[in-house]
């Protein structure tokens, strides 16, 4: 037969029930907590991954950004420097070849040194034609000078090639008075013209002379890789 229990013996259970319910109840918040630490933890840890990744990719595309900003600029300043110094160049070059023309102006003055010279041209024609008869076009004012040179080129072409060549000045179609001098020599029947007149001259002066000036005036180019 079971006994009732005392109002002490109830007390004790119940404060015994409470004090599990508790240790119980504390023990589960812990872990609780523990898991929300560790979950907090995580989420941290990839937030600052996160946001350290995308501060990386901000700087590597800014840094990016400047270098290549950095070389546009050194790329400009360096072409404008470039095409700066090459104008600068070139107008020098135009500069010595304009005195040139002016020089050509008075050449023609000294009679017996471009009746040599307009000889030496009208030679160098009749050799290119190799034919046995040319006609020799000048500047009205250089008629007299020139018939006498083609005297002495036609002399001479006899001496050197051993045959005689028929030269007569083409009166009918003259240099123009404005122009520097020379000659042109005709062949072909009218179909070669060999241009020998000091303008056309100077006009190859400048094409075949060019680069040995600009090695002798500016030096070397250091970037040329290919040579004529």
């Amino acid at each position: 037969m079971s006994h009732a229990m005392s109002d002490e013996q109830v007390a004790s259970e119940l404060k015994k029930m409470t004090a599990f319910i508790r240790q119980e109840a504390l023990e589960k918040a812990k872990e609780i907590q523990i898991k929300a630490d560790e979950e907090f933890a995580i989420e941290k840890s990839k937030l600052v991954r996160q946001e350290t990744s995308s501060i990386d990719s901000v700087y590597a595309k800014k840094h990016k950004q400047a270098s290549m900003s950095q070389q546009i600029t050194r790329s400009t300043l360096a072409n404008k420097t470039r095409i700066k110094v090459l104008s600068q160049r070139q107008e020098l070059l135009d500069e010595l070849f304009e005195k040139a023309r002016e020089g050509l102006e008075g050449y023609s003055g000294d009679k017996t040194k471009y009746e040599g010279m307009c000889k030496g041209l009208i030679l160098e024609g009749l050799y290119a034609l190799n034919e046995e008869k040319a006609a020799v076009r000048a500047r009205r004012s250089d008629y007299d000078i020139v018939k006498k040179a083609i005297e002495g080129a036609k002399k001479e072409y006899r001496e050197k090639v051993a045959k005689d060549v028929e030269v007569v000045l083409d009166e009918k179609n003259p240099q123009p008075d404005g122009s520097y001098g020379g000659v042109s020599i005709i062949g072909g029947g009218g179909k070669i013209d060999i241009n020998n007149t000091l303008e056309e001259r100077l006009k190859l002066l400048e094409t075949d002379a060019l680069p040995m000036m600009r090695t002798t005036l500016f030096g070397q180019n250091v970037n040329r890789r290919f040579y004529d």
